[in-house]
């Protein structure tokens, strides 16, 4: 039995930011696939439910007049995948939304819920990370616009106060054009279990040469991170094999892996150096044939 006290549903953005002002007890639900799982287990009772699953705008995926692709914070996963503008210029986002979860989580659980749960696991977080992702945040006082990698607080707390309401995801041209991408998802019983560790790959190259690369770890540190210093040592250097291993290498120092009762710390730091080297690797030959597409 669901202890829940009441459950509103509101149509427009204006309306749910009204209605968090005016009931400061309301708790925001999205696809509901995390908080019923809390409900149901105990861990809230007689909670307050403001749905955002009727307003219309925070479903929509699009590319804007200044290329920039805007996805709503209510797009579903399985909307994510099959959706043009993100299989075409963003394949390996699409590939990372087919990872999560069986058809059944991914047809409700949305990108908004997915980022505000705040979990280290989360599926989509790693190749927005890479994607410098920026999250368009508003309440009924006006809006802000805040890097996905500032968001996060800590494990399960990200920086969203009260009344206000992620509304969409944004991906700028200059940080998906030309690029080639690989997601790849380590976990026991693949998309339907958590993630032991998830790694995204970005990169463009310039005659063989890495321009860009951006590399992204779920699972390895309290927060998503970002391989700073393994990106750092690869820009202007050739895409050789070799650098590729070197590139695993310097990932693994940027996590904070740690045992738990999924993997342990050493298992976890191998994990990161293989799952580099593979999805760059994977990265590199996407943006080689994307070239040659041209």
């Amino acid at each position: 039995m669901f202890s829940i006290s009441s459950h509103l549903a509101p149509t427009s953005l204006q309306e749910a930011a009204q209605l968090l002002v005016s009931h400061p007890d309301l708790r925001l639900v999205a696809g509901g696939t995390d908080v019923l799982i809390r409900i149901h287990s105990g861990a809230l009772e007689h909670v307050a439910l403001l749905s955002l699953g009727r307003i219309p705008e925070l479903k929509r995926i699009a590319m804007e007049d200044d290329l920039a692709i805007s996805i709503g914070a209510m797009a579903t996963f399985s909307a994510l995948f099959e959706d043009p503008t993100i299989r075409r210029h963003l394949p390996f986002l699409a590939e990372a939304a087919v990872s999560m979860g069986g058809p059944q989580i991914r047809n409700v659980a949305t990108i908004g819920g997915n980022l505000c749960n705040g979990a280290v696991s989360a599926d989509s977080a790693p190749m927005l990370l890479a994607l410098n992702a920026r999250l368009q945040i508003e309440s009924r006082d006006g809006q802000r616009i805040v890097p996905l990698g500032e968001f996060y607080a800590g494990p399960g707390k990200v920086h969203l106060a009260a009344g206000e309401i992620l509304t969409r995801v944004l991906i700028s041209p200059s940080d998906y054009e030309d690029m080639g991408g690989c997601y790849i998802k380590h976990s026991v019983r693949k998309a339907m279990d958590i993630a032991n560790l998830g790694v995204a790959a970005l990169c463009r190259l310039k005659e063989g040469i890495f321009d860009d690369l951006r590399i992204a770890l779920g699972v390895a540190a309290p927060v998503p991170i970002r391989c700073q210093e393994a990106q750092l040592h690869a820009i202007g250097r050739p895409a050789s094999p070799e650098l590729i291993e070197e590139v695993g290498r310097l990932a693994v120092r940027s996590s904070k892996a740690r045992d738990s009762w999924r993997a342990s710390k050493a298992y976890r730091e191998h994990l990161i150096e293989v799952l580099t080297v593979r999805a760059v690797t994977t990265a590199v030959q996407r943006t080689r044939g994307c070239c040659h597409g041209k």
